[in-house]
């Protein structure tokens, strides 16, 4: 399948022939429909801050721990900045500034409009995030009229099923087969806003749209159907759903 990538304005620039029409949808939560990614900087550059002798939290290390399973991004934290901690301490630490912080997160431009859109026209939803249930409990907390829309939630730092984090394509194929349907993967399309997202989409057989931070460099948009600048730009009749109204 060919890459299909934005313009500066978000419109797609190759042609619709690249699109496979889905049934249902799956969503990443953090950086996508909830801006928690700048939250999530502060968290950690708080422990580094007290743990760490004064060591900076860059966005090369950010980028390749985005989309990581909390087990996995505390290891690699904690061995990569040789913090006096256990992985465990280092999770629990980051809880205690996750309610501290995140209650009050917001939504993405879009974001709502999208989910309501896609439940209203009764097209499956589902939401694949590697946080946590505890994490997603708080963030979500004051966005529960939005969250309640989602036919179920897989919380891949919780769950069970989902043997390995993202880029696997484990929490994927899980969110898929509890649509009541079982869905085949083909018939799916994901929602991201991280490579290593990106990578578990297609790994999982499904198209997947990236909406990226800014700050991703081209080379990490590789894999992506369709890459936007925002939920708002999406074209969901390419994937033969619903078009968002005007």
């Amino acid at each position: 399948m060919n890459k299909l990538v934005s313009s500066g304005l978000g419109a797609v620039q190759s042609a619709k022939m690249g699109f496979r029409k889905v049934s249902h949808v799956i969503f990443d939560m953090d950086g996508l429909l909830l801006d928690t990614e700048t939250l999530y900087t502060k968290v950690t550059q708080a422990i580094l801050d007290e743990y760490g002798d004064g060591q900076t939290y860059t966005w090369e290390v950010k980028t390749s721990l985005m989309g990581l399973q909390r087990e996995e991004v505390a290891n690699r934290l904690v061995k990569l900045y040789n913090l006096p901690l256990t992985p465990e301490e280092y999770m629990d630490l980051t809880l205690e500034h996750i309610r501290l912080l995140m209650a009050d997160c917001q939504k993405m431009p879009g974001a709502e409009k999208l989910v309501r859109h896609l439940h209203d026209n009764r097209i499956p939803i589902a939401l694949a995030t590697s946080s946590s249930t505890e994490s997603v409990e708080v963030k979500t907390a004051k966005h529960q009229d939005l969250f309640k829309l989602f036919h179920h939630k897989v919380m891949g730092s919780s769950d069970p099923e989902v043997k390995n984090g993202k880029p696997a394509p484990d929490i994927f194929l899980v969110a898929a087969k509890r649509f009541p349907d079982n869905p085949s993967p083909e018939n799916c399309l994901v929602f991201e806003d991280a490579p290593n997202g990106v990578k578990a989409a297609r790994s999982a057989g499904m198209q997947v749209v990236m909406v990226p931070d800014e700050n991703i460099t081209d080379d990490l948009k590789q894999g992506a159907t369709v890459v936007l600048k925002s939920l708002e730009d999406i074209k969901l009749e390419d994937f033969g759903l619903p078009p968002l109204p005007a």
